[in-house]
């Protein structure tokens, strides 16, 4: 046997990683070692031990919901896994109470097409996708608590779901007070008088029916004719960010139509103002702050009345520039307004402009062909579109201010779901109103005041009004008042707020989703199940593919999958007034459900009395302002994930919240205290001369290029992802450097919010440095243990203790990666230092700061040093503060504005002092001509020689 082979059996290499990360993940599972007791419960326990000494007394840290896809993991998927990891060690090892797991949002559209191609139940496949991803995360070592784990796809998770909907069914927003009440109390108060039905109706003259329909405009859960997005070639309606800017299905690539149905909408519109106002409490990236208030779009100004020439209809437009009236020429609605069909002319007027008609014979026609012709664009699309389109009406709608008569268009550009779906269109200055006004030959009529004329641009600055009669000379602010209470005066407007926020499509016409708890009678009426009838269980079916149809069929019509299950969808029960007949609505939740409430449920995951004992809630999220401030909105600590759910998933899982709040069943006001996006992981992806994507990890570079094939590729950087087929699969580096080197890597790469380069080439450098620090501990020949008894020097005590002050702020601060560059330092003062072993009192210090971070093999070798017991509760080192006071200093000696050289001094010397030594030093000496001109000194930090 060679001395290497020898030295090969000790020695850290990925085998014995595997081993030992193997062995370690199967003892905390064994020892429950991440398990957080709950204060009742099944899950409760001691909860006396934890905080104190400045630390909280619990933390709950999450990550956000994953989708358990077929294709697995790649690397850059752990990142924030492995972030959000070494926060929860490093808390639990200080003596906190941390709840940290992870659960999977399970339904959706992927699942489910994935069966309609292979005829396998999307259940079969999803549970398969959870079991692969399972594994996955384990072998990263993630500290779980495995008995919090839920899939939005268990029965008993979706029960819970299914109440919460009903909870918000049976709701309302009272304006008065600002907040939801149980609808039970609306009908209380229409018993009584104290409040009448805002219709005017009068309550106690309505039959059953009316109430009904009455209480139905108020819930916060309704149904509505709808605008929304009709895929025939999938067979279901798509919410907006399920389809591309060019108007087509992100699964499958299929024409998706805007058509008008009737389907489920929560009012999440009630709260715009507290989902706005409500941010200010958020330690949030002010950058996902400003995408919210963008997206729910509170804006004030005025809406205004536009009579239509000829007749009793009247155009709503809501603008924020009311102060601009006077130069509006022409009025644009979206196609799809309801009021396009009454007021389209029979004909057109004589002498009307060619390039108005769009070449039909009559406006109906004009507008029937236009509206064909951009059914199947995408909001985003119209909206980004600059060849400017559209038809007359035939309709001219009267100008309030000034009694003219303006021309009344139907245009892409003007979105149905925005303000009133009309707009006044002020050409002289808004770039979109320009550009039309130019293609159809409209009035340009400048009434902000500029020196560069409105002819050829929009003129979008500020300036004096002009061209508008009382208004004329006044600024922007001064003019906006004065014509809204013109308007006002003449009952041709009001001042509003407005918001681009809508109400939510909540319904998807799919199998692999959450049941509706409503039924319908013979009427139609929806009836919602009781409590006591949950969960209402997704039937097995035998066909559960949407009815699909000719992908160019705009005027087809859904037929869920569910419809198919007619022993399911036909249902006799009692609802209190005897055994009735009933019908099951077919549609199911959108994949967002499961995602609005998930945290809570991470609390409570075996509760079966209530969906998250109010304890348990209080204990975990609850608010606490002798920690966070006086406003602290409660909710819970930590939330990482990446920036792309920044809108949607947020908002919807606020509105909820707030619901649940305001009917009593939390006491946190919002769900996610802090948030935390961590950046990309990126990796070079390869192109071949036909700009096709090939497998990057089967090119090759020599002789200064890549190939794949022998073919020459073009390399490029890009997200990593299945589509640009550059991904690297977290168990390959498991494989071949082991689960701690991946996570050391990862989060050494660069600071945790920013997108950085994946290298492998680079992987085995994170190897290197646990090698280093298991030979601080065992010799690599003999495998007996190599750290002294002995006492440690002044200078390694106090590097060790500027590390311990060091990483502990980085890792409370998520600057993982200037931790690893401390522990690197500190390895490797000792291995320089100590060649022949050093010091137990400095390496066990070590192994409890690199153990969040590299949990595997710090447990390992805190074994070999003699602990019996796990370092998984710590406890992590406390800096002595005697030991961070430097005795002395290094000031750098700058002549002629450059660093010629450096002098160490007393910490603390005075200026004379070190000027003196400055003076004296050698590499300065020579550079001076007598007595310098000028000295500056910084304390502490520079001194600056004028010769």
């Amino acid at each position: 046997m060679t001395t290497n082979d020898i030295a090969a059996a000790h020695r850290y290499t990925a085998e014995l990683a595997g081993e030992i990360e193997a062995r370690w993940q199967q003892a905390w599972t064994e020892r429950g070692s991440f398990q957080a007791p709950n204060p009742v419960g099944p899950l409760a326990g001691d909860l006396s031990g934890f905080g104190g000494h400045g630390r909280p007394a619990k933390l709950f840290i999450q990550d956000m919901f994953p989708y358990p896809s077929g294709a697995g993991l790649h690397v850059g998927h752990p990142l924030g896994f492995i972030a959000s990891d070494v926060y929860a060690r490093f808390h639990r090892m200080d003596g906190v109470n941390v709840l940290h797991t992870m659960g999977f949002d399970a339904f959706g559209l992927p699942a489910e097409q994935y069966a309609v191609q292979t005829g396998t139940h999307p259940r079969t496949t999803t549970e398969a996708n959870v079991e692969r991803y399972l594994g996955q995360i384990r072998r990263l070592g993630l500290a779980h608590d495995e008995r919090r784990r839920v899939s939005t796809t268990d029965v008993e998770f979706y029960r819970w779901t299914q109440w919460i909907f009903l909870q918000i069914y049976g709701a309302w927003y009272d304006e008065e007070a600002g907040k939801a009440r149980p609808i039970g109390d609306l009908i209380a108060e229409f018993d009584s008088g104290t409040r009448t039905p805002a219709d005017g109706s009068v309550w106690a003259d309505l039959d059953a029916a009316s109430r009904t329909a009455v209480l139905d405009t108020y819930r916060l859960v309704y149904q509505s004719d709808s605008m929304v997005n009709w895929c025939p070639g999938l067979g279901t309606v798509l919410a907006n960010e399920e389809v591309t800017a060019d108007g087509r299905s992100d699964r499958g690539n299929f024409p998706v139509f805007r058509k008008r149905l009737r389907q489920w909408m929560m009012r999440i519109t009630a709260y715009a103002d507290r989902l706005v106002d409500d941010l200010e409490l958020l330690d949030w990236p002010d950058k996902v702050k400003a995408m919210q208030e963008n997206w729910i779009g509170r804006s004030r100004g005025a809406r205004v009345s536009f009579a239509v020439a000829g007749g009793d209809a009247a155009v709503e437009v809501f603008t924020t520039r009311p102060d601009t009236l006077f130069g509006a020429t022409y009025m644009v609605l979206a196609p799809e307004h309801t009021l396009v069909d009454e007021i389209v002319a029979h004909e057109w007027a004589s002498g009307v402009d060619a390039r108005w008609t769009g070449g039909a014979a009559t406006p109906a026609a004009a507008v029937a062909a236009y509206r064909a012709g951009i059914a199947a664009k995408s909001d985003l699309e119209r909206q980004e579109n600059k060849d400017k389109t559209g038809v007359f009406t035939g309709a001219y709608a009267v100008n309030p201010v000034n009694g003219r008569q303006i021309p009344v268009f139907i245009a892409d550009y003007v979105l149905l779901g925005y303000g009133t779906g009309a707009i006044m269109a002020v050409p002289a200055h808004d770039v979109r109103d320009h550009e039309f006004a130019t293609a159809f030959g409209l009035p340009i009529v400048e009434v902000i005041g500029s020196e560069q004329g409105v002819a050829d641009a929009a003129f979008t600055g500020d300036g004096p009004v002009v061209n508008s009669d009382f208004l004329d000379g006044k600024p922007v602010d001064e003019a906006k008042t004065a014509i809204i209470e013109w308007l006002e005066a003449h009952d041709a407007g009001t001042g509003v707020v407005q918001y681009k926020l809508r109400d939510w499509l909540f319904a998807r016409q799919r199998y692999w989703g959450e049941p509706f708890p409503i039924v319908y009678d013979e009427a139609g009426q929806a009836h919602p199940i009781p409590e006591a009838l949950l969960p209402v269980e997704l039937p097995e079916v035998a066909d559960f593919a949407p009815v699909s149809f000719d992908p160019d069929d705009a005027d087809s019509v859904p037929s869920p999958p569910l419809a198919k299950a007619s022993d399911w969808v036909h249902v006799e029960l009692d609802l209190g007034d005897g055994l009735k007949s009933y019908t099951r609505d077919t549609n199911v939740m959108p994949q967002w459900a499961g995602s609005c409430w998930y945290q809570l449920r991470y609390i409570d995951p075996t509760n079966d009395e209530t969906f998250c004992a109010p304890e348990n809630e209080q204990y975990w999220m609850g608010r606490v302002p002798q920690v966070h401030g006086d406003n602290d909105p409660g909710g819970l600590d930590l939330y990482v994930g990446g920036v792309e759910h920044a809108v949607l998933h947020l908002l919807y899982s606020r509105f909820w919240h707030k619901v649940l709040y305001d009917l009593g069943h939390v006491s946190s006001v919002e769900p996610y205290r802090k948030l935390f996006n961590q950046g990309m992981i990126q990796a070079y992806a390869f192109t071949d001369a036909r700009g096709v994507y090939v497998p990057a990890e089967e090119v090759v570079e020599r002789e200064g290029g890549h190939f794949y094939q022998d073919q020459p590729v073009t390399r490029e950087y890009g997200k990593m992802g299945k589509s640009l087929k550059n991904s690297v699969a977290p168990d390959d580096i498991c494989r071949d450097y082991g689960a701690d080197t991946l996570r050391v890597y990862e989060m050494s790469m660069g600071p945790l919010d920013q997108s950085r380069p994946w290298a492998t080439k680079d992987v085995v450098g994170a190897q290197r440095f646990l090698q280093r620090v298991w030979r601080l501990v065992v010799d690599e020949e003999t495998g007996t243990v190599r750290v002294t008894d002995d006492e440690p020097t002044e200078a390694t005590r106090k590097a060790l203790h500027r590390t311990i002050a060091g990483v502990r702020e980085d890792y409370v601060a998520l600057r993982d990666n200037t931790a690893v560059a401390k522990l690197i330092e500190l390895t490797n003062h000792l291995t320089k230092g100590y060649p022949d072993g050093a010091p137990r009192a400095v390496v066990e210090p070590l192994l409890l700061m690199l153990a969040p971070v590299a949990p595997h093999i710090a447990e390992e070798l805190w074994s070999v040093l003699g602990h019996s017991d796990t370092l998984a509760r710590g406890p992590f080192p406390v800096a002595d503060e005697s030991l961070l006071v430097e005795d002395s200093v290094e000031i750098p000696i700058q002549v002629k504005g450059k660093v010629r050289s450096r002098v160490t001094v007393p910490a603390d010397a005075d200026e004379a002092t070190v000027t003196a030594a400055a003076l004296a030093d050698d590499k300065i000496v020579p550079l001076l001509d007598g007595e310098p001109r000028k000295i500056i000194y910084v304390p502490g930090k520079m001194l600056n020689i004028v010769p």
